[in-house]
């Protein structure tokens, strides 16, 4: 089985790493050089939809697609507890960010994809996204750009359903992973909730491999758990 990850973080390098010791082949879209063997390795931008759509126009379309693509918090720019802390060019920067790369992914794919293909498209998106589920506000441009990819992931489903009925295209949260991400967010965590990226990727891997196209559109926690939206 073929799969293209996007993103050489964590998350991304312990899924790519996964997925090699399971046979499969990896090309790893990525800004940063990984210390694995065994892959091909793209040096890119992921957020910029031109030369993605270059990188890969010399691979064949893969069986399973991974955009792990995602920010929380980086210089400059923090996670807003209140309405007065957000900037225009904050939420920009998030929805560039974490929402932007998983539709220039679906838009390549969909100029290449065959009606009977069935391909597994996944972004990973994030609990604090789905709007029914926000009890404690704040997080601003990251809770809205997470549930701006969201909807993209509905939206596209939909489409794909008409052209590509045989496709399917989900977001994964992965929970709380040990990563830069949520580093200065984990005070206060229960025992045994926090994942390895190891742990994270096993359990992302085994639900992608249970999806089928009936669930295009939908979110799903890393336990297998439908998330509202």
């Amino acid at each position: 089985m073929r799969y293209w990850i996007m993103g050489g973080g964590g998350i991304g390098c312990a899924l790519a790493e996964a997925c090699l010791a399971d046979g499969h082949q990896v090309l790893l879209l990525s800004r940063r050089a990984p210390h694995l063997a065994g892959l091909d390795w793209h040096l890119l931008d992921c957020t910029d939809g031109e030369a993605l759509e270059r990188a890969c126009a010399g691979y064949s379309l893969p069986d399973r697609v991974i955009n792990t693509l995602g920010m929380l918090h980086q210089d400059g720019q923090q996670p807003e507890k209140r309405i007065e802390q957000l900037s225009e060019s904050a939420l920009l920067n998030s929805i560039h960010l974490n929402t932007w790369p998983t539709l220039a992914m679906g838009r390549l794919l969909s100029r290449r994809l065959g009606r009977h293909q069935s391909l597994r498209f996944t972004a990973l998106s994030a609990r604090v996204g789905s709007i029914s589920d926000n009890r404690t506000g704040g997080w601003y441009s990251y809770r809205i750009s997470k549930a701006a990819l969201n909807m993209a992931v509905k939206t596209l489903a939909v489409e794909w359903s008409r052209r590509f009925p045989a496709a399917c295209v989900v977001g994964l949260h992965p929970g709380t992973v040990a990563t830069p991400l949520s580093a200065p967010f984990r005070a206060g965590l229960a025992e045994g909730q926090l994942q390895t990226p190891a742990q994270a990727a096993r359990h992302l891997l085994t639900v992608l491999e249970r999806l089928e196209p009936a669930d295009s559109g939908r979110l799903f926690a890393w336990d297998g758990q439908e998330i509202a939206p």
